[in-house]
């Protein structure tokens, strides 16, 4: 009976590879190579510094991402400016209608001159933020 208990026991741990890295290999570099390989290394994003030179040595592909903060900062800053241009025109909308149902109709067409005024220089504001996001786009980021 104890015979049968023990057969049925599991094993505790890790389950094996099965193609386990068992060889190892030492090499050593000048101040001037072991600065290039870190660059290298910490430009490609791998967490693993064994893969990473495994990957360079038998030339398997090695993406590199650089992540220019510049642009997203400037694409999050106009993202957040674009909502608040949505914001201005629900704001618009609902402006009209109160001028229209609290005031008589000759001063709710002095408050409109005022405003289409306002929205004027809004939409030249408008198109000079378009004019500044296609030469950014233009000079920086189509590189």
């Amino acid at each position: 009976m104890d015979d049968k208990k023990s057969n049925y026991r599991k094993k505790g741990g890790r389950k094996p590879k099965t193609n386990p890295s068992i060889h190892r290999h030492v090499f050593r570099l000048t101040d001037e190579e072991n600065d290039k390989l870190m660059s290298l290394f910490e430009s490609s994003g791998m967490v693993n510094k064994a893969k990473f030179i495994i990957s360079l040595l038998f030339a398997r592909e090695i993406r590199t991402v650089i992540i220019d903060k510049g642009s997203i900062d400037f694409y999050m800053r106009l993202t957040s400016f674009y909502s608040q241009f949505r914001a201005i025109g629900v704001n618009y909308n609902q402006l009209v209608k109160l001028l229209y149902t609290h005031f008589s109709e000759k001063n709710a067409a002095v408050f409109l001159y005022k405003l289409e005024k306002q929205t004027a220089e809004m939409a030249v504001l408008c198109q000079k933020i378009i004019k500044i996001t296609e030469e950014f786009d233009r000079n920086h980021l189509k590189k």
